[in-house]
């Protein structure tokens, strides 16, 4: 019997359901926020969505200011560039709203204020001394599960590499999901961002530090994603599917926050951070050949999740039933029009070797691999889908 010790760790307040957006200024008040500092990206503020949240502060009497200049896959400096505009302002609470990206900045820039830099230093597990700035954080889309886990990725350029902070002074002191905010997703950060939060449900699920709770919420996560997915692309409009994917993005996260990621991510952040592959899609293209390569090392999980996936499996052997696993995902992104090659960003097989040891030096994530994983194993995976 295993009688090893189990813990969970997730944002201990969730406010969930179409109109939720509405709830932020109380729970901003709650927080003792009368002053608050809005961090987001230029393209939420297109969008009309942040100027909704500023009506409702206004309305309150939330004193608010704006960090808007968060881009896709930051540089860390930026959320050095947020804690300061945190202190020239003075706030006591920081609004993160929009995807993982803005989502990251909010929670660092939380903690940078709070305790002394410099960010490359809190790089790790458990290096944030203090706890920072409350946070509240509203996703704008199905994807990252930011909004529940005690992490934050942001790229190092100097490295070219992503690079995690990890620590439990990163959850938020409540998370906010309105599907209505993700209504206006365009198809193509539908796709990208779903199946980003399918694979944080398909590595927690088998990763080796899996425990029969992390099992319960990715299961979950893996059964709604995988069912609404595709209604959520072809028909973005779709409420039901919407809300479905964000709770399914939910779930993930928290299981992801507790069991950890596998060799997916490893892979996707050399490709991120050196060629500017978005981080869905880069996982997108990593997934069906990590997943194959991975089967070995948890066969019954494997073959488990085609039965999530919709696939019959009466009949196959767990062998048979996982490889089933591997092509429902292939056809997935197929449907999904996701890029499912590196050459369409300019990857040649020259770069394959440096990036493979990119890949093993992410180790924190390796650890938690279901099958070792070489350098010459990173170079073959990566030449599969050149």
């Amino acid at each position: 019997m295993d009688h090893a010790l189990r813990m969970l760790q997730t944002t201990s307040r969730i406010v969930m359901g179409p109109g939720a957006l509405g709830s932020a200024p109380a729970e901003i008040k709650r927080l003792g926020g009368a002053k608050v500092l809005i961090v987001t990206d230029p393209g939420l503020v297109a969008a009309g969505l942040v100027g909704r949240l500023e009506s409702l502060l206004d309305q309150a009497g939330i004193t608010h200011g704006r960090f808007d200049q968060v881009p896709a896959d930051p540089p860390y400096e930026v959320a050095g560039q947020a804690a300061r505009m945190v202190k020239e302002l003075g706030a006591q609470v920081i609004v993160g709203m929009g995807g993982g990206s803005a989502l990251d900045i909010a929670k660092v820039a939380s903690v940078l204020s709070t305790n002394a830099g410099p960010v490359d230093a809190l790089f790790g597990i458990d290096l944030v001394p203090a706890p920072g700035l409350r946070t509240v954080l509203i996703p704008t889309t199905a994807g990252t599960g930011s909004e529940v886990t005690p992490i934050a990725i942001l790229s190092d350029h100097h490295e070219k590499l992503k690079k995690g902070i990890v620590s439990p002074h990163l959850f938020p002191a409540c998370a906010l999901l309105d599907p209505e905010l993700t209504l206006g997703l365009p198809a193509a950060v539908t796709a990208a961002t779903g199946m980003d939060a399918l694979i944080h449900a398909v590595e927690a699920y088998t990763s080796k530090n899996a425990t029969p709770i992390t099992d319960m919420l990715a299961k979950e996560a893996m059964t709604l994603i995988f069912a609404n997915l595709r209604t959520a692309y072809a028909n973005g409009s779709d409420l039901a599917a919407r809300e479905a994917m964000l709770r399914g993005s939910l779930l993930a996260g928290m299981a992801f926050a507790n069991a950890g990621v596998t060799a997916v991510h490893a892979f996707a952040y050399p490709i991120g951070a050196e060629f500017h592959i978005p981080h869905g899609v880069a996982n997108s293209i990593m997934l069906a050949p990590v997943m194959e390569f991975n089967m070995l090392g948890n066969l019954p999980k494997f073959a488990a999740m085609a039965s999530m996936f919709g696939e019959d499996t009466v009949g196959l052997s767990p062998r048979e039933a996982a490889l089933t696993a591997v092509e429902a995902m292939r056809t997935l992104a197929e449907d999904l029009e996701v890029p499912m090659h590196l050459k369409r960003f300019g990857i040649t097989d020259e770069d394959i070797p440096a990036l493979a040891e990119g890949v093993m030096k992410v180790t924190r994530l390796l650890a938690n691999n279901p099958r070792e994983l070489k350098l010459q194993d990173a170079e073959a995976i990566y030449r599969r889908v050149l």
